[in-house]
């Protein structure tokens, strides 16, 4: 019996088990996010547990909607002056941190200034600030060098790094150090005292929260209106444990189940299987800029050509022809800045015999490649896999390393060569979300050293991103970032490995669920 076959028999037996709690309080949800929420701190870490977490938390100045608009959250509203290189932010009356202080201006200069010195998008804000000043209670100015209308987008961020809004004495706290704890300025509170590491957190309903007038909800956008008095996150490393437990009730909504258990699933009157974040998951190959082979970019572009994206998501999605995978460049499938510049090489039949000898042309002398693979994350491992496979038809030396995902992350920090304890490539994903614009992709920045794992450089990526910072349109975006996918052919920050559109499942008690990431607003159960 195979991997597939033994999960979807486990789940559809319904082993007995002990019960974890009924679901019966129809103000209580029960949430199985895909890991642990191991880290509190909203900007310590790209993990999207996290991210979940800092949305329950916290509020921000500007949420996103579901058109992926930026609008105003704790803002009234901003005023633009000086050729756009002021904007004064006028904070809406009533907004309360769970302690039961007020909101006030220098607080979310302080949030601001620590988000800024973590996030991709960030930086780029306050590489254009002068001057961040709070000129009242309420007023939030920024002085600009030069314009920047990306700003309230910026702010609205809710993917990755999230820019909440903390207390001034936490946001004060060194960036590249985590929060001594979590004081909240959104619609629930952390319950640290029921907290057990690895099992379950707790969220409740923040009494003195006062929601946005007026609008629709829509993402993180609009009136944020919290029906539920508590929010439970448990933990099910194990996918048939969760599919039982969403099937018996005693839990209400499984954000990420396997996709081997979603037939299981569908069969389901009392379930619901549907995709949310339309943005999708795409992963993708980080290869090692600073160590052969990878080091040379012919040898990155036949890598670039040679990798079957569709075979990637057919080994993630097991063939399932319900669930939606495609083809991408360096710009999400659908999203406003994706276009085909370039992409004819990525669609190509695969011809190994003619890339093998391309390889060899591009200066490949049989170097060994250690390839890491984080087998506890069945995406991350089915992918690695597939591309492990393409370099040995390519005629590579690979040393496949399987170990755990904790481990691949802190390995991949190492700038050894592979004899020391180093690296060649790596398999992870991210939120089509992030990486839908060159503000928000930290895999296409090309900084170096600077940059994430994998460390690329690529001047010329790099003021086209500046360029398409400033850009006063779409049209003049989308072009930018036509140019940016071509270099990228050429620079090969990383390899794209394919997106697919991940559902969640829910009972069908619960109502509201707003599309985009997890939010816990809007939602009642029935």
């Amino acid at each position: 019996m195979d991997r597939r076959q033994f999960l979807a028999a486990s789940a559809a037996a319904l082993l007995p088990m002990p019960r974890i709690a009924q679901a019966q309080d129809a103000r209580t949800l029960r949430f199985v996010p895909y890991s642990d929420v191991a880290i509190i701190d909203p900007i310590w870490t790209t993990g999207y547990s996290t991210r979940t977490h800092a949305l329950l938390v916290w509020d921000t100045l500007y949420g996103l909607d579901e058109a992926l608009q930026p609008q105003p959250q704790m803002v009234e509203g901003h005023v633009v002056e000086d050729e756009g290189r002021r904007w004064t932010l006028t904070l809406r009356p009533g907004l309360v941190f769970h302690d039961g202080s007020k909101v006030l201006a220098r607080d979310a200069v302080a949030s601001i200034k620590r988000w800024g010195a973590r996030d991709t998008f960030g930086q780029a804000l306050m590489a254009a600030t002068d001057e961040l000043t709070a000129t009242d209670d309420r007023t939030i100015v920024f002085r600009l060098s030069r314009p920047f209308p990306n700003l309230p987008a910026a702010l609205a961020r809710p993917s990755a790094l999230v820019a909440a809004i903390m207390p001034e004495h936490l946001a004060q706290t060194d960036p590249f150090k985590q929060i001594p704890e979590a004081i909240g300025s959104g619609p629930f509170r952390y319950v640290k005292e029921e907290r057990v590491p690895g099992a379950r957190h707790v969220y409740a309903r923040h009494a003195g929260y006062v929601p946005r007038s007026g609008g629709t909800p829509s993402f993180t956008a609009g009136p944020r209106v919290a029906y539920l008095d508590r929010v439970e996150f448990t933990v099910m490393p194990d996918p048939a444990t969760a599919v039982s437990a969403l099937q018996a009730g005693e839990v209400d909504w499984v954000e990420q189940p396997l996709i081997d258990m979603l037939p299981i699933l569908r069969k389901d009157p009392n379930i619901v299987v549907e995709v949310k974040d339309p943005s999708g998951m795409a992963g993708q190959i980080r290869l090692n800029h600073l160590q052969a082979p990878f080091n040379n970019p012919a040898i990155r572009r036949v890598i670039l050509k040679a990798l079957d994206q569709t075979a990637c998501m057919d080994a993630v999605c097991g063939g399932d022809p319900a669930v939606r995978r495609a083809t991408m460049g360096f710009f999400p499938a659908g999203s406003a800045m994706a276009s085909e510049e370039g992409l004819a090489a990525l669609k190509a039949p695969k011809d190994y015999a003619a890339l093998k000898r391309e390889l060899a042309e591009a200066g490949y002398k049989g170097e060994r490649i250690v390839f890491l693979s984080g087998q506890d994350v069945p995406r991350i491992s089915q992918v690695a896999e597939v591309g492990a496979d393409m370099l040995r038809k390519l005629g590579a030396n690979v040393d496949f390393v399987a170990a755990d995902w904790g481990t691949v992350l802190q390995r991949i920090t190492k700038r050894d060569p592979v004899e020391a304890g180093g690296w060649s490539c790596y398999v992870t994903y991210w939120s089509g979300l992030d990486l839908a614009s060159p503000a928000t992709s930290s895999p296409l920045r090309g900084n170096g050293t600077k940059a994430s794992p994998g460390w690329p450089t690529s001047p010329e990526i790099e003021t086209l991103r500046a360029q398409w910072l400033e850009a006063p349109d779409l049209a003049t975006q989308k072009a930018i970032a036509a140019r940016i996918q071509l270099q990228a052919m050429q620079d090969v920050p990383f390899v794209p490995a394919g997106q697919y559109f991940q559902p969640v499942a829910y009972r069908k008690g619960l109502t509201g669920m707003l599309s985009g990431v997890p939010v816990f607003t809007n939602l009642r159960k029935g």
